[in-house]
């Protein structure tokens, strides 16, 4: 077990959306935070909410997690400011909209440098100070797209799944080698985030609308609250949960991938529409 008070944290994607909500929860339990993010205003807004209601350390970076050089130099930064950092948040993401004709390689790429490149080089960055620290705890966000995989999502799916792979083996290594650091692998159903709103477009989308029904339609069935997510995760850090699914829909999106693993989606396709028009 990591307990929480006393404990730092690196959370990366901390100015907005689960970022935020796990840092203000973490701060409020007695954790020190190195937040990083590529909105420095947001950082800055964050850290100035925490300075008000807590007396924890807070550090903040700004970082692009799609940039190798930057996420090291981060690690660096982050264990100077915080020696006794023991828990790493790879949280940040972003969305990209488009089938996949619709998608050029180098948006691909762009997505697949953040979203699962970023959570590696993370690791790799912090593991060695993690494993000297008594206790430690790494915490990788896939989603429930890193169980199933919708049309519209190759290369967020490709790269969520992949996050699960690399998390899922790496644990197992941590554990057969006995070290301190602990792996949890989170995979978040509909949050009430902006991630949709600021997705890319693929450039073979022509049409506006098909982006503005998707935002719409992700608004109508993302009804889990960045708070209530973020307290599953700090639940999950503190009883050593292995993988945490999130919202009610993902537990019945898990279940359903098990029961009809290779036909899930004409259910999951007929279920969405229902929740978007309920919505």
């Amino acid at each position: 077990m990591t307990a929480i008070r006393g404990a730092a944290a690196a959370v990366t994607g901390a100015a907005g959306g689960i970022g935020r909500a796990l840092a203000l929860e973490l701060a409020a339990r007695g954790c020190d935070l190195a937040l990083a993010d590529r909105d420095e205003v947001g950082l800055q807004t964050v850290a100035a909410e925490i300075a008000k209601a807590a007396t924890t350390k807070v550090s903040v970076h700004r970082v692009d997690v799609g940039e190798p050089a930057e996420i090291a130099d981060f690690a660096q930064a982050a264990t100077a400011a915080h020696p006794g950092l023991n828990i790493v948040v790879n949280n940040a993401g972003v969305a990209l909209l488009g089938q996949f004709t619709e998608i050029d390689q180098a948006q691909f790429d762009w997505l697949m440098n953040i979203n699962f490149w970023g959570v590696v080089h993370s690791t790799r960055a912090f593991l060695p100070h993690l494993a000297r620290q008594s206790a430690a705890h790494i915490v990788n966000l896939s989603s429930i797209f890193g169980i199933v995989a919708p049309p519209g999502q190759t290369a967020y799916a490709a790269a969520k799944f992949a996050v699960r792979g690399f998390s899922e083996s790496l644990r197992h290594e941590l554990q057969t080698a006995n070290s301190p650091v602990r792996l949890t692998v989170v995979h978040p159903g509909g949050v009430a985030t902006d991630i949709a709103r600021n997705s890319r477009t693929g450039t073979g989308v022509t049409d506006n609308t098909q982006r503005v029904e998707a935002i719409e339609r992700f608004d109508k069935v993302a009804k889990t609250t960045p708070q209530a997510a973020a307290l599953r995760i700090i639940e999950g850090i503190e009883k050593n949960k292995p993988r945490i699914l999130i919202g009610t829909d993902a537990r019945m999106i898990d279940i359903l991938q098990r029961l009809r693993p290779g036909t899930y989606w004409k259910v999951l396709a007929k279920k969405i529409e229902q929740a978007a028009k309920k919505g």
